[in-house]
């Protein structure tokens, strides 16, 4: 399959044509026997003879390209419907009825704040002529109007109000924020991008609209992505500023999968500066070691790592409610546990060349002794809560 894609150095583009390319190259086996031999990249570099040559035998088109922020309004209409005139215009005349994805917006609706958008009607030109076109040819088009994108690679100050948030906050840079409680429907871009293969497939999302409204409908006239979030500027901002802080409190926000929350983290740390791509954390450090808390979580406790140097014995306490287990990744040494109460204790060798978790049970005092004489011992540490210097839930007990 040769497929084209116009606005390939786009923000949508150019996420779009990365996971093609994967697929093409073997690199993305999660789209079943989807099988694709060329990604040809148009964008304004580009020639009129490439896109001649190109529309001559491509199976697919995803028309990305038009004007978001133009000096003059008229070239809304002259970028976005234009260039879309120019596009179903050399299909036609190569005959090739291949379909058609047509990036469109919400602002079409030409409804409510969008209801004199200059953008909007160049939009909303588009669809129609893309709609006409495939009347007139059997061709199947594939109008999409999104809601605000968001991802890796959206360019700040420009057209995303969330590219913009997360830029300046990872940067220490200014945000303003008129109305917090303003809501946005918000697309990230790996769900459009699946959306987009679904459609390269032949499975696309069909929909009507009314006004900004969703209607799925298997023969609608419009296609949509099932998958969005909403949320209002004042939480996107909250988010945003919780995460720019996780170096100093190590606190991971709750991110499960399906979430903005996840979704939003991995764009907030895609623009960070390359000197932020690395802190420090606080080494508790002795003449036994050290001990160094790595992340927090909100609800699951902490996880950290344990040096302990030679012949060097830690622990030798017990816990009520908290509990821990006890990775060794380098090194070799001895776990002890024994019930409170008991003399019997439970002795487990452990070493760095066969990773095991050992569990250090409610109620059992417990060590870890470093076996070697030469040698460090490195343990990662997970606690099922944050360590409260006020309530530490530890008592000393030696084990033996």
């Amino acid at each position: 399959m040769k497929i084209l894609v116009t606005g390939a150095k786009g923000f949508v583009g150019k996420n779009l044509c990365a996971q093609l390319k994967n697929i093409r190259d073997g690199k993305a086996r999660c789209y079943g026997d989807l099988v694709i031999d060329e990604v040809r990249e148009y964008d304004v570099d580009s020639t009129a003879e490439e896109l001649d040559r190109w529309c001559g035998d491509c199976d697919f088109v995803f028309n990305l390209a038009g004007v978001n922020r133009p000096q003059n309004p008229e070239e809304f209409m002259q970028g976005n419907f234009g260039f879309a005139s120019t596009l179903l215009h050399t299909l036609r005349k190569h005959g090739n009825c291949c379909p058609v994805m047509l990036s469109s917006s919400a602002q079409a609706s030409l409804t409510g704040r969008f209801g004199n958008s200059e953008y909007g009607r160049s939009k909303k030109a588009g669809e129609d002529l893309f709609l006409a076109y495939g009347a007139e040819t059997g061709a199947r088009m594939l109008i999409y109007r999104f809601p605000n994108l968001y991802g890796k690679w959206c360019r700040p100050n420009y057209n995303s109000a969330v590219a913009t948030f997360c830029n300046n906050i990872a940067n220490d840079l200014p945000i303003t924020v008129n109305d917090p409680s303003v809501e946005l429907e918000l697309l990230y871009i790996d769900d459009l991008v699946d959306e987009m293969i679904l459609a390269l497939k032949g499975r696309e999302h069909r929909c009507e609209f009314e006004g900004l409204e969703v209607i799925p409908q298997a023969d609608g006239s419009y296609c949509y992505c099932p998958v969005t979030h909403k949320a209002t500027l004042g939480e996107i901002v909250d988010l945003l500023h919780r995460f720019a802080a996780m170096p100093q409190t190590l606190m991971i926000p709750e991110i499960p999968a399906d979430s903005l929350a996840k979704r939003l983290y991995s764009t907030f740390l895609s623009y960070l500066p390359k000197e932020k791509a690395i802190f420090d954390l606080k080494m508790n450090c002795d003449d036994r070691g050290s001990f160094t808390e790595l992340v927090h979580t909100l609800k699951c406790g902490q996880v950290s790592v344990n040096v302990s140097k030679p012949g060097i014995t830690k622990g030798q306490h017990w816990h009520h409610t908290k509990w821990e287990q006890f990775i060794v990744v380098s090194g070799h040494g001895l776990i002890q546990l024994r019930k409170e109460g008991t003399d019997e204790v439970l002795n487990y060798e452990v070493s760095g060349d066969r990773i095991q978790s050992v569990i250090m049970l409610p109620g059992y005092t417990h060590n870890i002794i470093n076996l070697s004489d030469t040698e460090d011992l490195v343990t990662v540490m997970y606690c099922n809560e944050i360590f409260d210097p006020t309530k530490p839930d530890t008592y000393f007990d030696p084990v033996e």
